[in-house]
């Protein structure tokens, strides 16, 4: 329908009208959320009108569903139009295809929690590893920090993992590798291994201090604070390496006793809820 310049990099942008059944999400993207379909399906059918163009981008070939195009951001509105009956959907189109892995910086529609982020990451991770050999800190601003790559390959191992306990500490120590995203994988792999064996010994805790009678949903981040060895580590000292720091919280964790901990220090410690569970 139209092409123009952005105004910040004046990149080119076309404004098209396009076949909706000729446009997916990318493959890599977190699932939609029910609640905020179902929202959206409800606003645009009460004002009849779609005045928030998505954006896509133009793969080499059809995916396995027959897009031909990708939205790295748009998914819920593109599943809201198709639910209401849409024919086309009115798109920002990129020329660059690369955009379609930056779904993490252009993604405004709805905040990824740590879960939905890592998982994008891992699957972005996994693809770009397929067709390249970047490495990770060439793809910086496309998997966000190192730590969701960790994370969502625990995520992918054990899906109800409670990775909100542990990306505060991980995300202190955890670096973006120089090697190529392939070898990196390995290193990753490594790397979630010893996160999921670690939280292995947490919730051994954990289900002792519930078996005393303390309930909270916040005791996984409380035993996790207790081990941490940076919590309190002077600004001045040398940082600790990925695997010093998980050594040293399980070397803790396996001195942690749960029968001197008392309902109050619960309540002083806070914490994050564990948002899987």
């Amino acid at each position: 329908m139209g092409a123009y310049r952005e105004p910040y990099a004046c990149h080119w942008v076309m404004l098209t009208a396009l076949p909706i059944a000729r446009v997916g999400p990318t493959p890599f993207q977190r699932n939609l959320s029910d609640a905020h379909l179902r929202r959206l399906e409800n606003v645009i059918g009460k004002v009849a009108r779609f005045l928030d163009p998505i954006i896509v981008v133009r793969t080499e070939k059809a995916d396995e569903r027959g897009a031909h195009y990708w939205t790295p951001n748009g998914h819920h509105r593109l599943s809201a139009m198709r639910t209401l009956g849409a024919k086309t959907i009115t798109a920002l189109l990129v020329p660059q295809e690369s955009v379609a892995y930056q779904i993490l910086a252009l993604n405004t529609e709805k905040a990824h929690n740590v879960r939905e982020r890592a998982l994008e990451v891992i699957n972005m991770y996994q693809e770009l590893a397929r067709l390249g050999d970047g490495s990770e800190e060439s793809y910086a601003l496309e998997f966000e920090e190192p730590a969701l790559v960790t994370l969502g390959l625990c995520y992918l191992q054990r899906p109800r993992f409670s990775g909100g306990a542990y990306h505060p500490i991980l995300r202190r120590v955890d670096q973006f590798l120089k090697k190529p995203l392939r070898a990196g994988l390995e290193i990753r792999r490594e790397r979630a291994k010893a996160v999921l064996e670690l939280d292995d010994l947490v919730v051994q805790k954990v289900d002792a201090l519930k078996a005393r009678g303390l309930t909270s949903p916040y005791l996984k981040s409380f035993v996790v604070a207790r081990i941490n060895p940076i919590r309190f580590r002077p600004k001045d000292a040398a940082p600790l390496s990925f695997d010093e720091v998980l050594d040293r919280m399980a070397k803790s964790v396996a001195k942690f006793n749960p029968d001197k901990i008392k309902t109050e220090d619960l309540a002083r410690s806070g914490g994050v809820a564990e948002e899987s569970e």
